[in-house]
């Protein structure tokens, strides 16, 4: 089954400690909602930008999708 990187982009100063921070979130709503994933992160990409994700199924993609509204997506291998 495809897998499918959800990501929410964070920009500025704080945006690595906002990432994180974010994830934490991301975790609590997976277990909220009882979904049947396990994987989440976040990501430094320079000292303005970060960014926090989830990987999906396409199975789950669209229903947290709508409710989390990511800023992008993309396909996840590992």
């Amino acid at each position: 089954m495809r897998q499918i990187k959800l990501i929410w982009d964070f920009r500025g100063e704080a945006s690595a400690k906002t990432a994180e921070h974010h994830e934490i979130h991301l975790k609590e709503y997976i277990t909220i909602e009882k979904l049947p994933l396990n994987i989440t992160g976040f990501e430094i990409i320079n000292e303005m930008h970060a960014i926090a994700f989830m990987v999906v199924t396409d199975e789950n993609m669209i229903s947290v999708r709508d409710a989390l509204k990511p800023h992008r997506g993309e396909i996840y291998s590992v």
